[in-house]
This record gives C-alpha cells, sequence and structure tokens, in this order.
C-alpha cells in the first residue's frame, strides 16, 4: 500500500499580543523558550519525529526573526523534492490583503497545495509546546474513515469556559462545538472531562480546497475553528483525535501524560518554562527517542564558580560567579557577577546581572543589562515605568533594555 502522502501548513503569524513585551520585535512562534529553543521548534520537531518532511510554515507578524531561525537551525532540503521546510510570507495571491485568520492565511496558499498533491494536509499551529507522534493522529484519520479530524485533548469540565470544547459521539464523531461554554456536555462514559480542541487538524485536501474556497467567498473571521469546523458537522465526516491516546517513545513515568500548553500569556509562558526543571519535570526534554532539537550552537561550556545552583538549566558559554540561582532557566551566554540571587527565574540569551542584584520571578529577555544591587520582583509592585509587570506579578525586562542603577522594583 502506497504511504499516505501528507503536506503540513504550519501557522505561524501569530501577533501574541498577551505576551508582550516579549512579542515587540518577533511574532509568538519565534518567542525563545527553554534556554536554547524557540517555541517553533516543537512543532517542527514532532513533524519530523513523525516522519513528515514537507513542511510550510506561514508568516506574517514580526516575521524576520522566525525566517531566520527556520533558516539557520532547520535546513533539511536535500535531493529528494519532498523534504523541506520553507517559510512563505504573505503572497497577497488571493484578496491581495494580508491574512484575515488562519483559514484565510491557508486559502492565500492554496497553490502550494495543489502542486504538492497531498493526499491529507495537516494544519497544526506553532505557539504550543508538547510532544506528539502526528502519524498517529493521520492513521486514526484513515481508519475512521474521515474527512476532518481535530486533535482534542481532555480537561476538566470545570475548566471548559477556557476553552473550544468538542461534543462527540461514542464513536468520536464529532456532534457539536461551542466556544467557551460556561457550562460544557461530559465526554462519552467520563462525566468529569470534557474535550478541548488543541487547533491543530487533518484534512482530506479535495475537502479541505472546496471548503477554503467557498469560506474566501463570504465575509467573516475566516478561522479554522471558529467557522470551518463549525460549518462542517453534520454534513462531513468530522472526528476528534484524544491526544491522551497518543502513544510518545520514550517518554518518562514522571511525566505528564499529553502534555500540552498553550504559551499565549506570560504566566503560561513562564509556568511552562518552570516544568522543564527539577529532578521530575512534568516535561522532560532528555528524551532521545522524541528529540526536540534546535539551531545549533558554536560555544564553550557554561562556567560556574562558586555557585549553589538548584533545579536550573544553564545555558553554554554563561559564566557564573558566587551566585545562588534556585528553580531558573539561564539562557546561553549570560553573565552573572558576584553575590547576585535569582529565584524561579527565566533569564534569556547575552543577559547580565550585576553583583548583588536580586531576582524572583523575572523574564529578561535577550542582552538585557540589570545592574548591581537591583532588586526586582521581590514584594510590592512598586512600578517605575520600566519594566512589565503581569496580573500576577511576574516582572518581564524587554530586550535591549539597559536597566538604570540599583532598580527597585517590585512584585506581589
Amino acid at each position: 500500500m502506497r504511504p499516505v502522502r501528507v503536506l503540513a501548513m504550519i501557522m505561524a503569524g501569530g501577533k501574541g499580543e498577551r505576551l508582550m513585551p516579549l512579542t515587540a520585535v518577533r511574532s509568538k512562534p519565534s518567542v525563545p523558550f527553554g534556554g536554547k529553543y524557540r517555541i517553533i521548534d516543537f512543532v517542527l520537531s514532532n513533524m519530523l519525529n513523525s516522519g513528515i518532511t514537507a513542511n510550510y510554515v506561514l508568516v506574517q507578524y514580526r516575521s524576520q526573526s522566525l525566517i531566520e531561525h527556520v533558516r539557520e537551525s532547520w535546513s533539511i532540503a536535500g535531493r529528494l523534492k519532498d523534504q523541506f521546510i520553507t517559510v512563505v510570507p504573505p503572497q497577497m495571491r488571493a484578496r491581495g490583503g494580508w491574512y484575515e485568520g488562519t483559514a484565510d492565511a491557508v486559502y492565500h496558499n492554496l497553490n502550494l497545495i495543489t502542486d504538492f498533491r497531498p493526499d491529507v494536509v495537516a494544519v497544526f499551529g506553532a505557539d504550543h509546546i508538547f510532544r506528539m507522534d502526528i502519524s498517529q493522529m493521520i492513521q486514526f484519520h484513515r481508519e475512521c474513515g474521515a474527512e476532518v479530524t481535530v486533535a482534542a485533548l481532555p480537561v476538566p469540565i470545570e475548566q471548559s469556559s477556557q476553552f473550544g470544547i468538542l461534543e462527540v459521539d461514542a464513536d468520536s464523531r464529532l456532534v457539536g462545538f461551542d466556544e467557551k461554554p460556561a457550562r460544557a456536555k461530559a465526554m462519552p462514559g467520563r462525566p468529569t472531562m470534557a474535550l478541548s480542541s488543541m487547533g491543530n487538524y487533518i484534512f482530506e485536501t479535495s475537502l479541505l480546497l472546496r471548503t477554503l474556497e467557498r469560506d474566501a467567498a463570504r465575509p467573516g473571521s475566516h478561522d479554522f475553528g471558529r467557522n470551518i469546523i463549525p460549518d462542517l458537522l453534520g454534513s462531513k465526516k468530522v472526528y476528534a483525535y484524544d491526544f491522551l491516546r497518543n502513544d510518545v517513545p520514550g517518554l518518562h513515568p514522571h511525566e505528564e501524560r499529553g502534555y500540552w500548553r498553550d504559551v499565549g500569556t506570560l504566566d503560561a509562558y513562564w509556568r511552562s518554562n518552570m516544568d522543564l526543571l527539577g529532578e521530575t519535570p512534568l516535561f522532560d526534554l532528555r528524551n532521545d527517542e522524541w528529540p526536540i532539537v534546535s539551531a545549533g550552537y558554536e560555544g564553550p561550556m557554561a562556567s560556574i564558580v562558586r555557585t549553589y545552583v538548584d533545579q536550573s538549566m544553564i545555558g553554554q558559554r554563561s559564566h557564573i560567579v558566587d551566585a545562588e540561582i534556585r528553580s531558573s532557566v539561564i539562557g546561553r551566554g549570560v553573565h552573572i557577577e558576584p553575590g547576585a540571587r535569582l529565584e524561579e527565574c527565566v533569564i534569556m540569551d547575552g543577559v547580565r546581572i550585576g553583583a548583588h542584584a536580586r531576582l524572583h520571578r523575572v523574564i529578561a529577555d535577550r542582552f538585557s543589562n540589570i545592574p548591581s544591587d537591583s532588586d526586582i520582583g521581590c514584594r510590592n509592585v512598586q512600578d517605575q515605568g520600566l519594566c512589565h509587570v503581569s496580573s500576577s506579578g511576574l516582572v518581564v525586562i524587554p530586550r535591549d533594555t539597559k536597566v538604570p542603577g540599583r532598580l527597585v522594583q517590585y512584585a506581589s
């Protein structure tokens, strides 16, 4: 039997407004994560580990950082024409404007699909932290005779108002969709759980082409979740694939099965970084059977001198002297001077932290400079207009910020 021919269309144009100021200079999928990665590395790693080698990355908002990252980190093109990861900026082919939604982004690039002639198209977001064998979802799709399959994650029913909720019958066929309902319908046989949409889809190619042509002719938001999927219910074979049935090789017993996070807010982004840490992390990056990969980095190992480090990760070429670091993610080329104390921080590449600085629950974007004796994020808010403070009290220092001498900025 001929293998299924798969083309991936990866949605990577999101603004990520709730991640400001991290997205002030880059798109959401390009935000650094976990010390050495970008958020987009997770979906691309999943595609390649799943044997899906034909990938178009659709970009739009402040895309240069993402374009450079993919060019430098994800060159898989060889002699086989079906192996590629190609960035596609808006081509203005259809209505001559910018993308108006996720479905509109794919509609603008229908020529890429028709030229490739896939059996199925995988439409996935680029802004989630997860591991997934997408080939298992495609196998489920084919076995069910589905025309569309939606990736779904069970969530406690009391949390259903935070998600788009899928209603399915006993055979996992989709019979209803409700966006952030006050009271969701439970999964069959699981009265305490509801199925949430992960925003990832497998489409039969012929149906996708017809559906997007029809959607483009109508006014609206042109979005897969809001428009396309609800419109297909009842008339087409739409199924939900339970992400918890996905079996990824190499997972450790201590990891959260079906780990998937939409890191769309500063608090979610920070928490997901914290999930990488400790002896038994919820999401363990040490998986040789399903690696998450990123750009190579030419630099020496981290240098740590007379420093206490616990439950933390420290990137290459970092130099740390006489400091105390607890539950933190430290990027590459970070300099931390004597007497500094960090707790529950995310420090990106090239940051400099002066002597005796104290940082608690701080996110410092790349190449920022924190002077000696600064005290950031340790008590009540005292906003000096230099750092962003989230609703939960995270303090975010924007990229390239040179913080004035001895800043005292507290957060609850």
